[in-house]
């Protein structure tokens, strides 16, 4: 079947009152790529989270401690299931009842600014079971609320945590009591340098990298090319006659995406990155049907602000956006003001929960959005916006509700 774009309006920037409501909802924009990513002349590569480095650093040192012997290469699970193998860079015992290991990260082509850092783990025995997992020299500590961890503790991340412990007890036996009780420290030497040219301060972690990730790999999602495989698989999603669109920011919202629309073929859902823009343009050249969008507080507040190319160098999260949320649904003024200044969505999402305004909230967020998507597909498109909690399996909100 051919995959010639039906004849349809251009999705663009509406006029000014183009839409009713258009008063609340921002122009739509679509900020261009930063100059050094807009050309690349070959397939990009991927490459492996700071997570996924930690996990085969912590797992090689458990087993040089378990074993008295250095190890070379280490295999460790990603999220999915799938199994990578990696070389440690230093591996050794540092004393009887402690072993360190390094591995050195590659993130790919991804521009990442801790590429060629060298993840650290050291792994020490200690007399009470279990694991204890902490953050050292170059990891940074929480000192904020709405990043999912808590203050005080070292920015290691949910998912990170899981594959270190599973890779830890793969070599050493720690859940089932057959192997000793072991303290994992993570550290990034030049991990504090390396955090000024990201946001951590800013979200208030502070002297180091946080240790991140949630499918265990790097994807260049910031990149012409990643802006260019979004088109190419609406184009395909066409051809197979399908006419609704699923877009999804990530892995994660995909499996909410999936929960919810059981009834769509997989070729349906696409991870749209920062793409919205080029995506929702695509689906109007091709004559779809039914646009939706599932994404995370975040991702929806910097859409609802009007930017459908949410690449973190050209648009930000407004906190102030979502306190206008939250008095146009009822909040009172000093929740409205936590909320305005609320150090992430993730925090203003927890500040709703807490207030008991979490899905009115997010419904009126996700009305917002789709108003935005709407004007910029010319309405071209029916257009249905969800949020996902941060498991992003579970939909809090909607707009419209689901019929």
């Amino acid at each position: 079947m051919s995959t010639s774009p039906r004849k349809r309006p251009r999705a663009q920037d509406a006029p000014n009152g183009a839409a009713p409501g258009a008063e609340e909802s921002p122009q739509p924009r679509e900020p261009d790529l930063p100059r050094t990513m807009k050309v690349r002349q070959k397939a990009l590569r991927t490459g492996w989270t700071t997570g996924t480095c930690a996990s085969a650093a912590a797992k090689a040192a458990a087993e040089a401690l378990v074993t008295g012997e250095p190890v070379e290469v280490v295999e460790v699970a990603l999220p999915s299931g799938r199994r990578v193998t990696f070389a440690t860079e230093r591996c050794g015992l540092l004393s009887a009842d402690r072993a360190e290991a390094v591995v050195v990260k590659d993130a790919g082509d991804d521009p990442d600014v801790t590429d060629g850092a060298h993840v650290t783990a050291t792994v020490t025995r200690r007399e009470a079971p279990g694991l204890e997992l902490d953050g050292g020299v170059g990891v940074g500590v929480v000192t904020r609320p709405g990043l999912g961890l808590e203050p005080g503790g070292p920015a290691i991340n949910p998912v990170p945590t899981q594959m270190i412990t599973q890779a830890v007890d793969e070599a050493a036996g720690v859940s089932d009591g057959s192997g000793p009780g072991l303290r994992v420290v993570i550290s990034v030497p030049e991990g504090e340098r390396m955090a000024r040219k990201t946001t951590n301060a800013r979200l208030g972690i502070l002297g180091g990298i946080s240790i991140l990730g949630t499918t265990g790999v790097v994807r260049p999602f910031s990149t012409a090319s990643w802006r260019a495989s979004v088109e190419q698989a609406v184009s395909v999603m066409a051809a197979q006659s399908e006419d609704t669109l699923v877009l999804c920011t990530g892995g994660r919202t995909e499996k909410g995406a999936m929960l919810r629309h059981p009834d769509l073929a997989q070729v349906c859902f696409v991870e749209v990155g920062d793409f919205t823009g080029a995506a929702l343009r695509r689906a109007v050249e091709y004559g779809l049907r039914r646009v939706v969008f599932v994404g995370m507080a975040g991702k929806l507040t910097k859409l609802a602000s009007g930017v459908l190319m949410t690449h973190y160098t050209r648009s930000k999260v407004s906190t102030e956006l979502l306190g206008a949320v939250t008095r146009e649904v009822g909040g009172s003024e000093k929740i409205a003001a936590e909320v305005d200044g609320a150090n992430t969505g993730r925090h203003a999402y927890e500040l709703w929960e807490r207030a008991g305004l979490l899905e009115a909230a997010g419904t009126e967020l996700c009305r917002r959005v789709a108003d935005v998507l709407t004007r910029f597909a010319q309405g071209a498109v029916e257009v249905e916006v969800a949020m996902v909690d941060f498991t992003g399996q579970t939909v809090v909100a909607a707009h419209p509700a689901r019929r």
